[in-house]
């Protein structure tokens, strides 16, 4: 890999230390030039059978490039709009009962959070949650389903290995996984993983993916099928979803948004992922070590992309580090800063960063 050869491909870094991607990732001028390319031939040519069989060729070369990111096969992978519109379409495809138990973590997102309130509300399922070190040892005989980071957005701490939940179907929660670590879903014992496109793939936000187990593609029918996701739409009130998982994409989602995301994934691609990963693994590993060296408390992490530390006023802090060049987010309720590291960072980042907070 070219370190500064693929961080020339993202212009924010013009101006700022982007430490952002947990939240979004930078954006490559590849992508911007793929929706302007696009824009531009859909107003001198009008959006018709041009614009529309784009459409459909760039969904599946974006379905084959999710799936090869998370090891499977492209018909177990639906394009969404976010993580939590995939696990909202779960959810909804498990048709959970009254007094079914889910099992969830003191760690997750308000991404997964809210759709299990949703669904505790409306369905009147049970909610137990356990701390995220624990969840695999901590299904009991009423837990129906296992909802969970793949990678804590709080820390970085990695799942531990689930193969404890015998049964019980898994839903990960990928978005600080795909794209930030090497993900293989064969290996992770789940049922479903949910993932997004804009914050590790560096993707248009309204882009993600859904892969759904083989195992699991026959007992989780379509929540709400519309025109794509139907095998034959032209058969009316007879017409039935797609066999695969593609029965679960998102109604709706532009050319541009896809040719955003494709480009994104070739430019990172083209790095190639295995240096990818290393390279934002082991710089952020560096910034863990430095803050702890400067006195800072920071919070266990795993080897992943994330790095998290005590602060006494995050929000305060942030907006300063903005206002100096340095791009972070604030975890609110956890008195946390996280800055997030990707292979597209290098050490005038992290030396960045480091003096901001000095």
């Amino acid at each position: 890999m070219d370190p500064a050869g693929l961080r020339a491909e993202f212009p924010v870094f013009e101006q700022f230390a982007y430490l952002n991607a947990g939240t979004c990732g930078p954006l490559p001028a590849a992508s911007v030039q793929a929706v302007t390319d696009v824009l531009a031939q859909a107003a001198a040519d009008g959006r018709s059978q041009t614009y529309f069989t784009g459409m459909l060729d760039t969904r599946g070369r974006l379905r084959d490039a999710y799936a090869q990111l998370l090891g499977a096969a492209s018909e177990d992978v639906a394009l969404t709009t976010s993580t939590s519109e995939g696990i909202v379409r779960v959810l909804a495809a498990l048709e959970l009962q009254p007094g079914d138990e889910v099992l969830t973590s003191d760690e997750e997102h308000p991404g997964l959070q809210g759709p299990l309130a949703a669904a505790r509300t409306q369905r009147g399922i049970t909610i137990r949650v356990v701390p995220f070190a624990q969840i695999a040892d901590a299904v009991g005989p009423d837990t129906k389903l296992v909802a969970c980071s793949h990678v804590s957005w709080v820390n970085g701490c990695v799942v531990q290995d689930l193969s404890g939940v015998g049964d019980v179907p898994v839903l990960l929660d990928g978005a600080q996984g795909i794209g930030a670590i090497a993900t293989d879903v064969s290996s992770l014992r789940c049922a479903f993983y949910a993932g997004s496109g804009q914050k590790w793939l560096c993707g248009p936000v309204g882009s993600g993916m859904l892969w759904v187990s083989p195992d699991w593609n026959e007992r989780v029918p379509a929540s709400g099928p519309t025109y794509l996701n139907l095998a034959e739409p032209s058969a009316g009130l007879d017409a039935v979803p797609h066999a695969g998982a593609a029965r679960h994409d998102t109604s709706a989602q532009s050319l541009e948004t896809t040719a955003a995301a494709l480009a994104a994934l070739g430019v990172l691609s083209d790095a190639g992922w295995a240096e990818v990963h290393e390279q934002a693994a082991a710089l952020a590993g560096s910034l863990a070590d430095a803050l702890a060296e400067r006195g800072r408390e920071v919070a266990p992490r795993d080897r992943t992309t994330l790095v998290s530390w005590k602060d006494d006023d995050p929000a305060a802090t942030r907006v300063k580090l903005a206002q100096d060049g340095v791009i972070i987010r604030d975890l609110p309720g956890t008195g946390l800063l996280r800055a997030s590291v990707g292979a597209w960072n290098d050490a005038s980042d992290v030396d960045r960063l480091l003096c901001a907070l000095a």
